[in-house]
């Protein structure tokens, strides 16, 4: 069923967050600095490609409190923003509302990205 639910997400947002994503990791990579956002950047582009079997975990730390903030200026609330909308417009029907909760998860993990990892869902 997994599968069904990332070919279906993959049409109707994954590649939209997935590309989105991947430019903000390029866009960060530009600059020598900006290479550990960027790092992160592509990690959740993949995700974004194919969520469903997979859940985020989130950690916590002095240095990813840092991370998150300049993050968080620059790229989190477009990343965020963009989640929280395409998630809106998917929980307009009853079909599209497990599309419409994954939107929400990215969201959230557009504000918070250091100190997430992706495992695999029991």
């Amino acid at each position: 069923m997994k599968t069904v639910g990332n070919i279906l997400w993959f049409i109707l947002c994954g590649l939209v967050l997935g590309l989105s994503w991947a430019l903000v990791g390029v866009l960060w990579c530009i600059t020598i600095i900006g290479i550990p956002w960027g790092v992160q950047c592509f990690k959740f582009a993949k995700l974004a490609f194919a969520p469903f079997g997979k859940n985020v975990q989130y950690g916590s730390g002095l240095f990813s409190l840092f991370l998150n903030i300049i993050w968080l200026l620059f790229s989190g609330i477009p990343l965020a923003v963009e989640s929280f909308l395409i998630g809106c417009s998917l929980c307009v029907t009853i079909i599209g509302i497990p599309f419409g909760i994954q939107c929400f998860k990215f969201a959230k993990l557009a504000l918070l990205p250091f100190g997430a990892s992706v495992v695999k869902a029991a």
